[in-house]
Formats: structure tokens, C-alpha cells, sequence
């Protein structure tokens, strides 16, 4: 019986664990990154796939610098060591050693969009399709050779979220369809061509802010391209103001961009984008609050929010 170690952290990897777990396979080991301080109150929390590896008493290793204990997982004599958004670099040194290689799951159609941040990306973007890729690890970030690849289409109602789900369960899904042609040593993997190579980079918190100026789909796009993480944010009245979900209306504003021109049933207002069209936001954070509807934020209160008002400044 073939042994598998694998190797993930954040939700994401969740289904492809679950998935591992009932194949034919012995999963002999799961490795994920250290529990961490989360929330306001810090409390430390462990990973998801640590939760589901106890689920299903499966050993757990969490090194702090795989490189120092990258030993500790050769002695379970892997076959094969399956990655899916685990956090660290594997070393050469464990690359090397199982049979059947070492392979990731990797969240878009490489060669597009290396990184930690594919499916963000893939809709800040605006792309159509995005995927799901297997492929053998390089010590080069995501440039391994090309197992197997599964399109995905994106809808235009698509945010970070959903997506995600999407991409997890198929990428689950192919690796359980691929893993008896790879022990079958039946798989042909493909060179990347570097030249079509784009980055995903893990977001950075200029990046969140809304820039008013850009057209009412680029903005579209911003806002679902970070929800619901790290969600995309404006400056309101003097402060930040988070900007859970809007959508793109067509009509033709006068104002100029960032600038509140209508308050629709007291549900909704419309922000005027560098294109003269419109989002309409529908929920929203203002700084030091909870998440809420417009309507819930008008409630009692409709001059919380008035036309003539820029965001953005």
C-alpha cells in the first residue's frame, strides 16, 4: 500500500485531506504550519487540516522551519508527499526522496498566477476561467512540471469565497482521479513555458483600498476580489470604512469619482466610479463596528449617509 504524507493548512486544503483520507492510500502523516494567536482576544488556534487530522487520528507534525525537522517526515518513508496551500518551502533535501515525487495543488492554470494569492487574483483580474493544476514541486516558486489541469469558469457573481470552494473540491477531485495514473507511472508531466509565467502575491493592505478613479467593473471586480478576505476598504467622513459587498450599475452620474450620488430605498447608495457609472453598496463596515447592511446602517438614522459626500478623500 502506497504511504502519503501531506502537507496543508487553511481551509482550502480541507477537502483534498479529506479526500486523501478515504482513498485506498495510507495517509501516514499530515504536516501544517504552528497553531497561531487569532481574533482580537489572540487566542490560539490551531489550523483547520490540524483539526481534521485529529478527526481522524492521523499524526500531525507542525514545524515552526520545516527545513530544521524536514527529517522527521522522512522517517514515515513516504511514497509520495501531496502539498495544497501548506505555507512553507519544501528543501531540497525532501524533494528528493519519495518515490513518486513530491506534488502540489496549486490554485490556478499555471503557468498563470504563481503564488499565494491565485484565486484572489483571478477575479481581481477580471478573468473568465480560472483552474486547478497538479504538478511536481520545483525548489522554483510554482514552477514544477504540469501533471494535470481542470478549467474553471468564473461567474460574474463569483467572489473570493465562493471560488475557493469551487477550486478546493475539483482540485480534490483531480488529484483523486490522477493519484493511480501517477503510482502507475502513466503520466507524461509538461514543461511551463516561463515566458506566460504572471504572479499572485499574498495581498498587501495598500492593495485593499478602493480607488475611485479606475471604471465601475474594475471596482466590481476589487470589491469581490476580496470578499470575504481581506475585504476592501474607502475613506468615509474621516474614517475607514470597509466595503463588504456592492454591485455595478450602468446608469450615467454626474459627480466626480467617489462621490455618493444617490441613496436607493435606504438600502443602498451609489458611489460614482472614474467611468461616470455606478456601485451600488449594498453592506458595509464602519470603522470600530460589525459588519451590516446599508439598510441596517440608515435605520433610524438616514442622514448617516448623504449625497454629495466623496469617498475616497
Amino acid at each position: 500500500m502506497k504511504r502519503l504524507v501531506f502537507m496543508g493548512t487553511p481551509e482550502f486544503s480541507v477537502p483534498i485531506l479529506e479526500t486523501l483520507v478515504h482513498t485506498e492510500y495510507e495517509l501516514v502523516l499530515v504536516v501544517t504550519q504552528p497553531d497561531r494567536p487569532k481574533g482580537r482576544k489572540k487566542t490560539v488556534t490551531p489550523p483547520p487540516v490540524k483539526k481534521t487530522a485529529e478527526k481522524y487520528n492521523i499524526p500531525v507534525l507542525q514545524p515552526e522551519k520545516l527545513r530544521d525537522e524536514y527529517k522527521k517526515i522522512l522517517a514515515y518513508e513516504p511514497d509520495i508527499i501531496i502539498t495544497a496551500a501548506y505555507g512553507q518551502i519544501l528543501p531540497k533535501e525532501l524533494l528528493d526522496i519519495p518515490e513518486f515525487g513530491c506534488i502540489n495543488v496549486h490554485a490556478s492554470l499555471l503557468p498563470e498566477l504563481r503564488g499565494g494569492a491565485p484565486i484572489h487574483y483571478a477575479i481581481l483580474e477580471g478573468k473568465e476561467e480560472t483552474g486547478i493544476t497538479l504538478m511536481y514541486m520545483a525548489e522554483k516558486l510554482d514552477a514544477g512540471d504540469i501533471i494535470a489541469q481542470q478549467p474553471v469558469k468564473i461567474a460574474d457573481t463569483d467572489h473570493v469565497g465562493t471560488l475557493h470552494d469551487k477550486l478546493s473540491q475539483i482540485g480534490a477531485d483531480l488529484l483523486a482521479d490522477t493519484l493511480p495514473e501517477i503510482f502507475a507511472r502513466k503520466i507524461t508531466p509538461e514543461s511551463q513555458d516561463e515566458s506566460k509565467a504572471t504572479f499572485a502575491f499574498n495581498i498587501k493592505r495598500d492593495q485593499e483600498r478602493i480607488d475611485w478613479q479606475n471604471p465601475h467593473n474594475v471596482i466590481y471586480n476589487h470589491i469581490r476580489g476580496l470578499h470575504p478576505w481581506p475585504v476592501s476598504f474607502t475613506q468615509y467622513d474621516g474614517d475607514l470604512m470597509k466595503i463588504w459587498w456592492g454591485e455595478m450599475d450602468d446608469q450615467i452620474y454626474k459627480g466626480k469619482p467617489g462621490e455618493v450620488v444617490d441613496i436607493i430605498d435606504n438600502e443602498a447608495f451609489v458611489v460614482v466610479c472614474g467611468n461616470k457609472k455606478g456601485i451600488r453598496v449594498t453592506e458595509i463596515q464602519p470603522a470600530g463596528k460589525k459588519r451590516m447592511t446599508v439598510s441596517q446602517y440608515l435605520q433610524g438614522a438616514p442622514d448617516r449617509m448623504k449625497k454629495g459626500i466623496v469617498m475616497g478623500d
